[in-house]
């Protein structure tokens, strides 16, 4: 659990929580019974933990689970407020009554191979006067003279107070309406979603090696720049996108997680230039392997990079899983538990490989029981 965690309220991953959440979702969804059956969730979370990220992978989740298109519908509710919900108000035709005009947010489609999430973002952020608007939303699932859609979830997020960010303390009225969950930070969690999101090769060593920097908000600090998984995500974005050179991204990656941490990953990265080719690995030349530690986590990495992009050559593949047998067992697994983790199929085209069907024989039982 997460030192600043809130009491009284079950503290999950991101992925747990999308798991339970999903399965609860699309159980009702198939049964045909009303949405309403589970209540308005809220997560509660310190900045960039991955809230907004998780409400994401919701949607993907129920779609593949029940064949059905989720759309989301994102209100920040700092950006709000009550008229903004309920709408304008306009005169009726014969101009003696003032009829109040739907906010185009709460448009959704109602057809049956469809469900929305309406996603309250920052509602402890916003004024207590549009959070009182925000009971209606969650409890009656209506909106002055408005109701929500029979296929509508209505999912809200938002800072603790104990973060030290904008929040306001939520009134009881409006806590009693909703399923409280506290989403926290995991290295393994998150690492599973980076690896399959894409997450640059580079940013996924460097905390495979330095787990305490996935999350260093101190709420205690002045700091505004500081690692989260939401800032680790930009910094992979840059990479990826602008240049994967880190000496020359250093600036503006000291802007989104901090000098600290930023100077770490750059010394870090600089072990890249001693790695063996990936090239040669996968294409078979078996090079010599590195015995650092950091040299290890920065080649698992590459290595599963490497793998993700070429995903499709199980010669490739096998090759590489051919030289984990150079590697020290904890690397060796590690590297075969990240390859699973490339998508969700992946695991069953790893069982057609008979290079990994042999590294099974030698070493499966160190997966603690993960295949």
């Amino acid at each position: 659990m997460s030192e600043n965690a809130t009491t009284n309220m079950p503290s999950m991953t991101v992925s747990k929580t999308v798991e339970l959440l999903g399965h609860a979702y699309s159980k009702v969804i198939k049964n045909n019974e009303p949405l309403t059956t589970i209540p308005s969730v809220m997560l509660w979370g310190p900045p960039g933990v991955g809230k907004s990220q998780g409400v994401r992978q919701l949607a993907s989740f129920i779609e593949s689970e029940t064949g059905k298109k989720v759309s989301v519908t994102d209100v920040r509710l700092l950006l709000f407020n009550p008229i903004d919900l309920r709408g304008i108000p306009t005169a009726n035709e014969s101009k003696t009554l003032a009829v109040w005009l739907k906010p185009q947010i709460f448009q959704m489609d109602e057809s049956e191979n469809m469900i929305n999430i309406l996603f309250l973002d920052e509602i402890t952020a916003a004024p207590q006067s549009v959070q009182a608007a925000a009971y209606q939303i969650t409890l009656d699932r209506v909106i002055g003279e408005h109701r929500l859609p029979e296929n509508c979830i209505v999912i809200a997020a938002g800072n603790r107070t104990a973060d030290k960010s904008v929040a306001y303390k939520m009134p009881k009225a409006l806590a009693n309406r909703l399923l409280h969950i506290e989403v926290r930070d995991e290295f393994d969690s998150w690492k599973e979603w980076a690896i399959e999101k894409g997450i640059n090769d580079k940013v996924i060593g460097f905390l495979n090696f330095k787990r305490d920097y996935l999350m260093g908000c101190d709420p205690k600090s002045d700091d505004v720049a500081f690692p989260t998984p939401r800032t680790w995500e930009m910094v992979s974005n840059l990479l990826n996108s602008v240049d994967d050179d880190t000496e020359k991204m250093y600036p503006l990656i000291s802007g989104l997680v901090g000098t600290g941490a930023a100077m770490e990953f750059r010394t870090w990265a600089t072990v890249y230039r001693d790695l063996p080719d990936v090239e040669d690995i996968f294409a078979g030349k078996m090079p010599s392997c590195p015995k650092n530690p950091d040299a290890l986590y920065a080649l698992t990495s590459s290595m599963v990079k490497y793998a993700r992009d070429h995903k499709d050559k199980p010669d490739k593949i096998g090759n590489s899983i051919k030289y984990a047998e150079k590697m020290p067992p904890d690397f060796s697994v590690m590297l075969m538990k990240d390859y699973m983790y490339i998508d969700k199929d992946f695991k069953n085209k790893l069982m057609m490989i008979p290079e990994f069907a042999r590294w099974m024989q030698k070493k499966g039982s160190l997966l603690n029981g993960s295949v």
